[in-house]
């Protein structure tokens, strides 16, 4: 979906020479400070609840487009491992199962990303967007007709993108912002078909058999996916020459 894109690069300024001055450059935007004024507190007892401190909060995030929901996993930058303290429901996503593969197919991307900018000046009041296309999609995708301007954002609507509503969208900003604040580089993202449980992954390699780009990435999404639920760490993901993974 396209947004009124005005300010993406405000995201990392100064970012890497002084990262406490992230929050206060992004409460210069109207909206920011909205977020701010409705989802601050909540923010801070639920980190506290989870003897977690803003000042060193890491965060990262899986969506699953069957189940419609976004799960925030956080940790201290000291902590090795992650816990889920919130799940967003996706009031809107559009498309089908299976990655995206070229402009205006209305698909949601499927498969290893990372927040690319912040957007307080969004036609979806707020918005957050997605790498999209990243190493793997500009090989498996189709060549100059890939598109881009994928986004989590608020309002209810998707042609692409993942829509949460304001109010949601609120309360995850701050959390991208409070985590940026603290002085992570990075925060990912990945995007699945479904929660790939064996019997999920069983379901979708068996109804999809004859799709095998889609099978492939899922069997790259389905090692990253277990790892993470035994260990509760994001895998490190390599992209290789034809378009798969290293999953690690």
């Amino acid at each position: 979906m396209r947004l009124l894109i005005i300010l993406l690069p405000l995201l990392f300024l100064n970012q890497g020479s002084n990262p406490n001055s992230f929050r206060n450059e992004q409460l210069a935007f109207t909206r920011v400070r909205e977020a701010y004024a409705d989802k601050e507190k909540s923010v801070i007892t639920t980190l506290a609840r989870h003897s977690i401190s803003r000042d060193s909060l890491r965060i990262y995030l899986r969506a699953f487009k069957t189940e419609k929901k976004i799960e925030l996993w956080a940790k201290n930058s000291s902590d090795s491992v992650f816990l889920m303290i919130k799940e967003f429901p996706i009031c809107e996503i559009s498309g089908y199962i299976g990655p995206k593969r070229r402009y205006r197919d209305l698909q949601v991307p499927e498969g290893f990303y990372h927040i690319s900018g912040l957007n307080p000046y969004s036609k979806y009041y707020l918005s957050m967007q997605i790498n999209y296309p990243n190493a793997s999609d500009s090989i498996m995708g189709v060549p100059g007709r890939l598109g881009n301007f994928i986004f989590i954002h608020g309002e209810c609507v998707s042609s692409g993108c993942i829509a949460i509503t304001n109010e949601r969208i609120k309360e995850l900003f701050v959390y991208c912002i409070e985590a940026y604040n603290s002085g992570q580089e990075e925060i990912g993202l990945t995007i699945f078909p479904a929660q790939l449980t064996d019997s999920n992954y069983s379901f979708l390699t068996t109804n999809f058999s004859k799709f095998k780009d889609d099978i492939s990435l899922w069997a790259d999404l389905k090692k990253s996916y277990d790892f993470f639920e035994k260990t509760k760490v994001p895998p490190i993901v390599k992209f290789l020459p034809d378009g798969t993974h290293e999953v690690n």
